[in-house]
């Protein structure tokens, strides 16, 4: 399980590793938390209890979305799961938000003195659409100073390796410029953690880190890209 870090004082998030335990078979092996897939859903349920324990939370306060690659947030009161959103937000502090990935960037964030916590998934449409920004102001409209707002990115592919078509890189330049990247073959390719923080960036928040590990790149991490089908890391932000 990768490191719990201290986001914010009194606020913790982390990022699960997919052997560390989990029940799933393969190509979903082990610990596998998206119900997107065709994995088990009895094996996801048993894979999200035993994160849960690892972190020290409970598993049934934790709000998932339906992600659909969109820049749409929505501010929530309940756990469960949130249908067609990319991004949520809450000011309840028994709440522990979750965001899933498999190369596509999550976003997680706190402002301590507001009590206003907040996640969201970053993929090549989502960095294209704004999903950061509009995370940052949902937070602001909830309370939340910029200034205040601490941030961390998860592991995600990099920029290095994710090649995609001309067209679809000049989609993500015109929106972030710093998103466009050249990839280790000297193709066009994006790079979701450098257009993110830079939207961060501009959006007035200054503590930002990073797990800079590259999905595609490290086994230990599911990649849809790497060996598709596959299972979904989460990326989760609590109060402690």
């Amino acid at each position: 399980m990768s490191a719990v870090i201290e986001l914010a004082p009194g606020y913790r998030a982390g990022f699960t590793q997919r052997y560390d335990g989990g029940v799933s078979a393969a190509p979903y092996d082990t610990l596998n938390l998206g119900t997107g897939v065709a994995d088990d859903p009895e094996a996801v349920a048993e894979n999200r209890r035993a994160a849960a324990a690892r972190f020290g939370f409970d598993p049934e306060r934790v709000v998932w979305m339906n992600q659909v690659h969109s820049a749409d947030v929505a501010v929530v009161a309940e756990p469960g799961e949130v249908e067609a959103v990319d991004g949520v937000v809450t000011t309840r502090r028994d709440l522990v938000l979750g965001a899933l990935a498999a190369d596509c960037l999550p976003i997680l964030a706190a402002d301590p003195v507001a009590g206003v916590t907040a996640a969201a998934h970053s993929g090549r449409l989502g960095t294209a659409k704004g999903v950061a920004t509009a995370l940052v102001r949902e937070m602001v409209g909830q309370g939340a100073d910029p200034g205040r707002i601490a941030v961390a990115l998860g592991p995600s592919i990099c920029g290095e390796c994710y090649e995609v078509p001309p067209g679809m890189q000049e989609e993500v330049r015109r929106a972030v410029p710093e998103g466009a990247s050249r990839t280790r073959k000297g193709t066009t390719g994006v790079d979701m953690r450098a257009g993110v923080t830079a939207q961060l960036r501009r959006a007035g928040i200054g503590q930002i880190v990073a797990d800079e590990r590259c999905t595609l790149e490290t086994p230990e991490l599911f990649s849809h890209r790497r060996q598709a089908p596959t299972g979904r890391l989460a990326g989760y932000v609590w109060r402690s």
